[in-house]
């Protein structure tokens, strides 16, 4: 099978929940490689030992699915490059150390964590970099020995060579120029034998055929670091794009007190994955239409181009916007698909209140007046479930309307109306209103909501009457207004 023009990748370690800056990074390369016509591969760097759970390997899978963003190599999808678990990848990674080794281009390095963090502050205090200051560059095999006879554990460190400039084309933010005397002897095997992320990721990259990688400015200085170690093993280099950084509201990056929610609970909220996508694709890139894209149509408008170099500002109220816009594209049955399966008080679903030959009846009534499941939870009780509560501003309504009122509408349900606009147009002449006066009684009725406080007053409006009309059916209208009539107490 001849290599793809275009493969990128989302390359995760599972330390943690997604949240939305990966997100965010899988969407990118996602789109890209759709753009593109090329492959997303799905690449699992777990080899943080200490910190890496499979159960969150499993669960950023989940998430990826739920998005939309299915990879066409990876775990589960075994291509010519995998295995894709970096765990299973020793051997491999065995190979390229023994060349560095060989080739004395990587030493062992014998020095603890406390002496390391003494020459750091030493060189901050002198106003340099902090970076490693070569002790154990050149030792010698009796030194080492005696290193190793004291127990310690060394590490692998990559032999920087002197007197090179590192260049390359950022896909983002152009030119790039790093001088390799500023960049310390790094790791690139942890003492526990586990290899370090600036090597396993670059060997993988180029292994795996990967062509273009998108992630997030962070690891703009990690590059020149990997460049050189694909340079002297003589392996290819991707063409690398950094991403801006994703802030708050206050400019400071995303984190859980700006509110950030992991993917998990974005969906156990109740976001749509079309909402986020739309959301998380304009974090950063911009796009020609303003409106609502499917994926496909997310993938056709991506170009590098679009990508900014100024931070992204993430505000919770445009992601609520995008999913009002995911609502409404969504067709009635993967609305009802998407409302009925989440549960709520004492683990009720939708299903428990709305008959199953009105489901879709329902959907069609209320799409315009919710935000999240429990928004419509609400609803499906308000107009299912007999109940005599209602809403302050709804019982203000029913009895500044008077029991005149409502002995009107009730004489006229069994009038012969064949739908509302007859019906309620023949309510107000009997009861001599028309407006506000007239279709105001009339919802509180029916509802029991006028106005919901915690929604910032989305309800309102509510649902369209017709659709309520024929959703309640008139003998449950009509034991609505007979209640309505009993609350009020002058005629």
């Amino acid at each position: 099978m001849s290599q793809p023009a275009v493969k990128t990748r989302f390359a995760p370690s599972p330390t943690g929940e997604m949240h939305l800056g990966n997100a965010r990074t899988a969407l990118f390369n996602a789109l890209y490689a759709r753009h593109h016509g090329g492959v997303f591969l799905l690449r699992i760097e777990d080899t943080d030992r200490e910190r890496s759970r499979s159960e969150h390997s499993e669960q950023l899978q989940r998430d990826l699915r739920w998005l939309g963003l299915d990879w066409q190599e990876g775990p589960g999808v075994e291509g010519g490059a995998g295995p894709y678990v970096q765990s299973e990848r020793a051997g491999i990674y065995e190979h390229y150390y023994d060349r560095l080794i060989a080739a004395d281009l990587a030493y062992p390095c014998y020095c603890s964590e406390q002496e390391l963090a003494i020459a750091r502050k030493a060189q901050q205090a002198a106003g340099q970099p902090p970076r490693y200051p070569g002790t154990c560059a050149r030792l010698s095999a009796d030194e080492r020995a005696r290193r190793a006879g004291e127990g310690r554990r060394p590490t692998l460190r990559f032999r920087v060579p002197p007197g090179q400039t590192i260049e390359f084309n950022d896909s983002v933010r152009g030119a790039q120029r790093f001088r390799s005397e500023e960049i310390g002897d790094f790791i690139i095997r942890r003492a526990d034998g586990s290899a370090a992320f600036f090597f396993s990721n670059a060997i993988d990259d180029a292994l795996m055929g990967v062509t273009h990688v998108l992630r997030g400015e962070d690891h703009l200085t990690n590059t020149p670091r990997q460049l050189m170690l694909l340079n002297v093993l003589e392996l290819p280099a991707p063409a690398y794009g950094h991403i801006a950084m994703i802030v708050g509201e206050d400019g400071a990056p995303l984190s859980k007190r700006h509110g950030s929610q992991s993917l998990r609970q974005l969906r156990e909220t109740g976001y749509l994955p079309e909402a986020l996508c739309n959301h998380l694709a304009r974090l950063g890139h911009t796009y020609e239409q303003d409106g609502y894209l499917s994926l496909d149509e997310l993938a056709a408008g991506f170009a590098l181009e679009r990508l900014g170099r100024a931070p992204a500002r993430h505000d919770p109220q445009q992601l609520l916007h995008w999913q009002k816009e995911a609502i409404q594209h969504a067709t009635d049955a993967e609305l009802w698909e998407w409302l009925q399966t989440h549960r709520f008080l004492h683990g009720r679903t939708l299903g428990d209140f709305v008959p199953q030959e009105q489901t879709i009846a329902f959907v069609q009534a209320i799409r315009d007046n919710i935000e999240m499941p429990v928004d419509a939870f609400v609803w499906a009780a308000n107009l299912f479930a007999e109940t005599d509560k209602y809403d302050p501003d709804a019982q203000q309504v029913i009895e500044a309307a008077g029991r005149g009122f409502f002995a009107a509408a009730d004489a006229e349900i069994n009038a012969g109306h064949e739908d509302f606009r007859t019906y309620s147009k023949a309510v107000g002449q009997a009861a001599g209103v028309k407006g506000k006066q007239l279709f105001m009684p009339l919802r509180a009725a029916m509802t029991g909501e006028l106005y919901d406080p915690e929604h910032g007053g989305v309800w309102r409006n509510g649902p369209e009457l017709g659709r309520l009309w024929e959703l309640l059916g008139k003998p449950r209208i009509q034991r609505r207004l007979r209640r309505a009539a009993a609350l009020c107490n002058h005629d």
